[in-house]
């Protein structure tokens, strides 16, 4: 089986692969099955980048409990996990995905379209912040059910912000990523590689951030590398 262990906070290698393998693998469609592999083949570590197997089947579950019909996500990378959404929203839903780099989407494009899932998908090739304010500017201010950001983790802090004013009241935004590989339980001088080290920070910054903030009713979740669900209140 070709995969990466590596994209999820818990620490036992072989507990990540009796999940995947026991639960999340016999239950994953065959296309984000495809999917999955060929972002290994072609991107190797940088794979880990799509969200795993069992945190997508979560996304599902929670999409159709919501009955959510539009969504918008911040960050593509090759389609994982914006596959897992158009799997789970009804024939009528919609999906703007938003992404600068139109070649990893590329990547995953030919296994959405056999999955017939593209009619569902508005890919946008761009910065997120400029898509945003076009949005709010075209007054799409509280018609989405449900936002993902899977972006550059910089940004999230004012990305939350206008996702605030595009996610309807009892809407759902999710930060993925806000463990950071536990790096963010760490203290400044134990080792950790130069990619965690440089975004570790601006998570822990957005934990704190989102933590005391009053407009939004708030989970953090030990699945894949940490998923941060917040559901809007006023």
């Amino acid at each position: 089986m070709k995969d990466k262990f590596t994209s999820t906070i818990l620490q036992s290698e072989q507990l990540v692969k009796y999940l995947l393998e026991t639960s999340a693998y016999p239950r994953e469609h065959e296309q984000l099955k495809e999917l999955r592999n060929a972002t290994v083949d072609k991107y190797q570590f940088w794979s880990l980048m799509n969200v795993p197997a069992d945190e997508g089947q979560f996304l599902s579950m929670l999409l159709k409990l919501m009955n959510a019909k539009k969504t918008i996500e911040v960050g593509v990378f090759t389609g994982y996990s914006l596959l897992s959404t158009a799997l789970a929203l009804p024939d009528d839903g919609k999906i703007i995905a938003i992404d600068p780099d139109r070649e990893a989407y590329e990547t995953g494009l030919p296994f959405i379209q056999k999955a017939n899932m593209t009619h569902k998908i508005q890919y946008i090739q761009s910065d997120a912040t400029t898509v945003m304010n076009k949005f709010l500017a075209e007054g799409e201010e509280g018609t989405f059910d449900f936002a993902f950001v899977d972006a550059d983790k910089e940004n999230y802090i004012s990305y939350h912000e206008q996702l605030l004013k595009l996610v309807k009241v009892g809407g759902i935004i999710a930060y993925d990523n806000t463990l950071w590989a536990g790096t963010v339980a760490l203290s400044e001088d134990e080792e950790m590689v130069d990619y965690l080290k440089g975004c570790r920070g601006y998570i822990m910054k957005l934990n704190t951030f989102l933590a005391a903030d009053s407009r939004i009713e708030l989970a953090q979740l030990s699945i894949g590398d940490g998923l941060t669900l917040c559901r809007r209140l006023k």
